[in-house]
């Protein structure tokens, strides 16, 4: 078990270095130029020169690079270009909301797509099967700014339910803080409870067809036994593939749930520095979003050793 967990361990550094290597090229390769935002329209050529020298962009490559590896190592995520705030900073001011949105996405996608992937297992060809497809039909083809759009129209404009857009902090209280989540959390997580719903039912499906299931049917064994004690921890692997492919799929979903409901999270300051180009903050924010990717992968991967121990080997 030792050396599965160091096997992935130096897997998952590898792709990090590659990653990071490959935001450092993508973001330095982008169309626009930092120096000329700051500098203005009606700046010179010896201004905007002036600018890249002090910035460091005129650089070679591979200068920038080590320099930037060496600040993230060090844990300086570097200075905004325009705000001329530390990164770090305006990373941390806008972190609440974003992991408060996808906290509760993922309880409810977990929660909601498991138990209902479990009973249409069950019920196989009944209401709740055929319910699950057409549902399934829908979170996977309908954007999320879509759905968003029209939660919006129902809750907040025609009924006046909940609000339009905004956030709220913890700190003023519980319920405002919900309130203003319910909206963005039911937009965001429709594809994931579809996705891990399909899923848990597809896998169950193929657990409850095995010859061991008929066996403990024949024994005595209870529903409830069968579903959650057999079943579904033999079923786990697909699950749990699913769980975490949808959590690394929040990323981009987040951003543009943040948009629609002008939720002030770390979305928004990606969207806003890609507009900008402001460096520092974009890779900073890449390559956290990517580290937590990797991170959530190599979960995903030490957890399904509890379930199958065979993948050890």
């Amino acid at each position: 078990m030792l050396f599965y967990i160091i096997r992935r361990m130096i897997s998952a550094i590898a792709v990090m270095a590659m990653v990071g290597a490959f935001i450092f090229l993508l973001v330095r390769f982008a169309p626009g130029d930092p120096a000329v935002i700051i500098a203005g329209p009606t700046a010179t050529e010896a201004v905007v020169a002036g600018i890249r020298d002090q910035m460091g962009l005129n650089d070679p490559l591979a200068a920038q690079f080590m320099r930037w590896v060496q600040e993230i190592v060090s844990g300086n995520l570097g200075t905004s270009i325009f705000s001329g705030l530390p990164v770090s900073e305006l990373i941390a001011q806008r972190l609440q909301p974003t992991i408060s949105l996808s906290l509760l996405t993922a309880l409810l996608s977990i929660l909601v797509g498991v138990s209902f992937g479990v009973l249409a297992a069950w019920r196989a060809g009944g209401w709740a099967d055929r319910f699950l497809i057409g549902f399934s039909a829908v979170g996977f083809s309908v954007p999320v700014f879509v759905i968003g759009y029209f939660l919006v129209y129902v809750f907040a404009i025609q009924t006046h339910w909940l609000p339009v857009q905004g956030y709220k902090p913890i700190s003023q209280g519980m319920t405002a803080w919900l309130v203003h989540l319910i909206l963005p959390t039911l937009t965001l997580s429709l594809a994931y409870i579809a996705f891990i719903a399909r899923i848990t039912r597809s896998s169950m499906l193929e657990v409850l067809s095995e010859d061991y299931m008929r066996t403990a049917a024949a024994k005595g064994a209870s529903s409830y036994a069968m579903l959650f004690h057999h079943a579904l921890k033999n079923a786990g692997v697909p699950i749990l593939t699913a769980i975490g492919l949808s959590f690394a799929g929040l990323v981009g979903g987040v951003v543009l749930t943040e948009t629609v409901f002008n939720i002030p999270g770390i979305g928004r300051l990606v969207v806003d520095a890609i507009n900008g180009r402001d460096y520092p903050i974009i890779q900073s924010v890449l390559i956290i979003v990517s580290g937590l990717y990797v991170l959530i992968n190599l979960m995903v991967d030490l957890a399904y050793t509890l379930i199958d121990p065979r993948i050890r080997y």
